[in-house]
């Protein structure tokens, strides 16, 4: 039997397993799919080794760059954002892995917001530098968007979130929370931004998924924005891993 599987530390509840457990049993397809915890990237050949079986991986914090030397090819999009976060297991024909990497996060986020934008949708501010922000980066450009970063600390080539004046927010349209701020059970908290300063022309992305509405959103709401939030993204780089693992070609954003 085909087996797939979650490489990260620590993992504790993987919404990973469960999609696919629930994919694999509604679609009767004889497969499983396993958690496997690693506390060190390299691990990796021995999860491989001890399990011939593996045709694919997922793989989560804190491994997504660390695993990149443990692998035999990267796909475009991974190499350029420099994570990986699904990997494909090959067989040569001497029956050694080939390991292959990915980047589904892209796949879900372009999936998911390209429906919301419009003409006017020309410039974005991404809010929050950590793991999934420069996969969203890498999205925006290729969906021909122009884009900033804001961090809490200044650095070269950011904005503060001192810095975004609601002069600003006129000139970027798509506002994209890639920070943890707002996720539960933080529930009463939200980016600080001038929100009187939004339109209805601007749109809310929010990474966070739980709550199903942040307060991010509704602020945006309550000014007319458009929001959503990370739950069909999630869904979206979960089906993309499922489609890189059982195709011999990259996958088209």
């Amino acid at each position: 039997m085909e087996k797939y599987g979650l490489i990260g530390y620590p993992l504790g509840h993987s919404f990973s397993r469960k999609f696919f457990t629930e994919k694999f049993a509604r679609e009767g397809i004889e497969a499983v799919y396993e958690n496997y915890e690693i506390a060190q990237a390299t691990m990796l050949p021995d999860i491989v080794r001890a399990n011939p079986e593996l045709r694919g991986l997922n793989c989560t914090i804190p491994h997504k760059q660390a695993i990149l030397p443990l692998l035999d090819s990267l796909s475009d999009e991974a190499r350029e954002i420099g994570a990986v976060n699904v990997i494909r297991i090959r067989r040569r024909s001497d029956g050694s892995p080939l390991l292959e990497g990915f980047n589904s996060d892209i796949i879900g986020f372009t999936r998911s917001i390209r429906p919301l934008l419009r003409p006017y949708h020309r410039r974005a501010l991404i809010l929050g530098t950590g793991g999934a922000s420069k996969a969203v980066s890498v999205g925006l450009t290729r969906l021909g968007l122009e884009w900033t970063f804001v961090s809490r600390s200044r650095r070269p080539d950011m904005l503060t979130y001192e810095e975004v004046t609601p002069a600003l927010l006129r000139d970027h349209e798509v506002i994209v929370n890639c920070s943890p701020v707002g996720m539960f059970p933080h529930t009463d908290e939200a980016p600080a931004l001038p929100y009187q300063a939004l339109t209805e022309h601007h749109l809310l992305y929010d990474l966070v998924y739980n709550p199903e509405e942040t307060r991010f959103m509704k602020l945006g709401a309550l000014q007319g924005a458009t929001v959503k939030n990370g739950l069909e993204m999630l869904h979206l780089q979960a089906l993309a891993s499922w489609e890189i693992w059982n195709q011999s070609d990259e996958l088209m954003i």
